[in-house]
């Protein structure tokens, strides 16, 4: 069974950094056969595909809003997954979410779309707040 266990969030004065992870456990196969996708909700937001990383199909989306300030990253040998954010804003306060997919699909160049993400973590929360 796939877990994926989110941590790094926090506290974080706005034009600070902080650095998520995902640890993936239970995959039938290696982390890399498998599509990563961070996700963003706020109070009364529908929930953001921010950022998706697919290095079978070697796609890498970012979504606007955090596109030049956000980073994704996966440590194959870790089995985890990354989201380095800097320059954070008021805005980007949320829980945010990592989500895998077995089947590689949800990860586009244009968009990632939760609907495909078969598994999902618990969430962080991530506060940007001076």
């Amino acid at each position: 069974q796939v877990q994926l266990v989110e941590s790094g969030g926090g506290l974080v004065q706005p034009g600070g950094s902080l650095t998520l992870s995902c640890e993936a456990s239970g995959f039938t196969l290696g982390l890399d056969y498998y599509a990563i996708g961070w996700f963003r909700q706020s109070p009364g937001k529908e929930r953001e595909g921010i950022s998706c990383h697919n290095k079978m199909s070697k796609v890498t989306y970012y979504a606007d809003s955090v596109k030049g300030r956000f980073t994704i990253s996966r440590d194959t040998a870790k089995n985890t997954v990354y989201l380095r954010m800097d320059s954070l804003k008021p805005e980007d306060t949320a829980v945010y979410y990592c989500a895998s997919s077995e089947t590689g699909y949800g990860c586009y160049e244009s968009t990632s779309r939760s609907v495909e993400y078969g598994n999902w973590g618990q969430g962080t929360q991530v506060t940007v707040s001076s």
